[in-house]
């Protein structure tokens, strides 16, 4: 609600994202994030917002409310604190995600390790006079060797992003 009626104003003031961050003194992302309701501005940039769209606060927020000052901040508080809370369980359910690739990527690299072992570089066998083979031989002892040097340092990682996201599940 708040995104689509910052943009809406916005539009019908005849101002450009850009030209709206300029006066805010936001650069344009961050305009363009509030307008996709990827975050919120604070308490202190909604009255600047309002301000220079010459827009009560509360219209921004939704609501063409007639009443005192400490009931419109009332008012305000309560929607921002509903908007915090939508924010705090994203970001919970976005650490969730996280964690459970972190630990699906610490999964799949020790899966490659044991397949790697269980085939026991069989490139070493392949006819290189044969030029499909050789070619498939390079490739695959070029992913062994690479897999073998990075894997580990990917996996020590994931080993630890899933410990660090694990305490805040």
């Amino acid at each position: 609600m708040l995104s689509e009626n910052i943009k809406a104003i916005r539009k019908s003031k005849g101002l450009s994202q850009e030209e709206l961050a300029i006066k805010l003194n936001v650069v344009r992302q961050t305009l363009s994030k509030w307008e996709r309701g990827l975050s919120v501005p604070d308490s202190d940039m909604l009255v600047a917002i309002s301000e220079v769209l010459e827009t009560p606060v509360s219209t921004l927020l939704g609501e063409n409310v007639a009443e005192s000052k400490v009931d419109d901040l009332k008012m305000i508080s309560e929607k921002l604190e509903i908007i915090n809370l939508q924010l705090a369980q994203r970001k919970t359910l976005r650490r969730k995600i996280l964690h459970w690739l972190l630990i699906s990527l610490c999964v799949v690299i020790v899966t490659m390790f044991a397949v790697l072992i269980r085939l026991n570089s069989p490139y070493l066998g392949f006819d290189y006079n044969d030029p499909e083979e050789a070619v498939a031989g390079v490739v695959f002892h070029a992913f062994e060797w690479l897999f073998v040097r990075f894997a580990p340092i990917i996996l020590i990682g994931a080993i630890v992003g899933s410990f660090l996201t694990w305490k805040k599940v």
